[in-house]
């Protein structure tokens, strides 16, 4: 079996025989890539003359300074050797899927860097250079899947960086400071520990995407809805009981819901079938004790009139007829036993917060409450 050395100078010199094919066909130089992924590699060769002498290379400056992106994903390395610096011109490292556990200091000279791609190693807080933040060139940073517990407070600094991903993490907290990063478009903090989310990620006014499912948050800060170029929302998977009311104002091309409890209150509204015009009618004729007979109204409709029921609940005065909502109560019996009673209520409403009905006009504000319901539920999209 080959040495992850052989595989290493294959990979290299294969990746040389492309190039030089390239530039016959005038591809230019900046697009050279060096793949070194699943060939299992414990550790990056340490020095030039290493590489040079695995890929027969004649001039082994040249080539490493012409080289833009380099992939060492799907390997062991546990640390990148200092050699990686002599990549002088590199704009793209992925050293995802390995087993890292710091990320060298030797990364810091890599100042045309634009993606940096870690994740899936067991990188944490600690493993990142203090002056990791200099990495001003940085427009997008894949640290998923690692085992941060804290928001790395040096990735503030990087002003220029449009896209974050933290996912897969154990982040429990985000610092009120993320509002200085203003360049964010992509901001990734899906599956951590999150209960909150603090209200200065309404500054993040470029933000397009906000992923914040499979987290334990409880609540939406109302600065969200200032988010006017945001069109993907992910909050699926949390413990939302209530929404910012301003949300449906934002053009969302995708809101993720699912897994919440308040899906749960909306899904019972969505299955009450809202009144028609004419229990609407019914429901005002009964509720008002208007008089009728057959000669007022035809015969069918006296024998609709005839099937009005009277809600259940003693602080409400409404009738139904076909749409009702079905409610299991516990009654006592005998002070011995809590046995289970289907209870028929008028209004989704009744079921908790009791309609206080009097002899106005506002007998049937119900009625319209629960199309104005209806009309509510259908501006959230709850994603399969």
């Amino acid at each position: 079996m080959a040495s992850p050395e052989l595989a290493t100078a294959s990979a290299i010199a294969a990746m040389v025989a492309a190039a030089e094919e390239a530039e016959t066909t005038e591809t230019h130089t900046d697009e050279l890539t060096v793949l070194m992924s699943h060939i299992g590699l414990e550790t990056f060769p340490d020095d030039c003359a290493a590489i040079a002498h695995y890929a027969s290379l004649s001039d082994v400056v040249i080539f490493v300074e012409e080289v833009c992106r380099l992939q060492v994903d799907h390997n062991a390395i546990m640390s990148l050797g200092r050699n990686v610096s002599f990549f002088t011109n590199l704009t793209f490292l992925d050293i995802s899927n390995n087993r890292l556990t710091h990320i060298s200091s030797t990364v810091l000279q890599l100042r045309r860097l634009k993606t940096l791609v870690a994740k899936n190693n067991l990188l944490e807080v600690y493993s990142l250079p203090k002056e990791f933040g200099s990495l001003t060139s940085l427009e997008t940073l894949h640290f998923g899947g690692n085992s941060f517990d804290e928001f790395p407070m040096q990735l503030i600094e990087m002003e220029g960086l449009k896209k974050l991903f933290l996912g897969a993490n154990q982040i429990t907290h985000v610092p009120v400071q993320i509002g200085q990063m203003t360049s964010l478009e992509v901001l990734y903090l899906g599956g951590n520990r999150l209960k909150e989310v603090p209200a200065t990620v309404g500054y993040l006014q470029k933000l397009t995407a906000l992923i914040l499912c499979n987290n334990q948050l409880r609540s939406l800060p109302s600065t969200v809805c200032q988010l006017k170029c945001l069109q993907t929302l992910s909050l699926h998977e949390n413990r939302l009981t209530t929404l910012p009311p301003e949300l449906t104002k934002l053009n969302l091309l995708d809101l993720s819901l699912r897994g919440n409890p308040l899906v749960v209150r909306f899904v019972q509204e969505l299955a009450f079938h809202p009144p028609t015009l004419l229990e609407l009618a019914a429901r005002r004729i009964k509720i008002k004790n208007i008089p009728y007979s057959e000669v007022d109204l035809p015969r069918s409709l006296v024998s609709y009139l005839s099937t009005g029921k009277q809600c259940v609940n003693p602080n409400c005065k409404g009738v139904y007829f076909d749409s009702h909502v079905e409610k299991v109560n516990f009654v006592d019996f005998c002070g011995k036993y809590r046995l289970p009673l289907m209870q028929y209520l008028c209004l989704p409403n009744c079921t908790a917060h009791p309609v206080q009905n009097s002899d106005d006009d506002s007998d049937c504000d119900g009625d319209e409450s629960a199309v104005a319901s209806a009309e509510r539920i259908k501006k959230v999209l709850l994603t399969q």
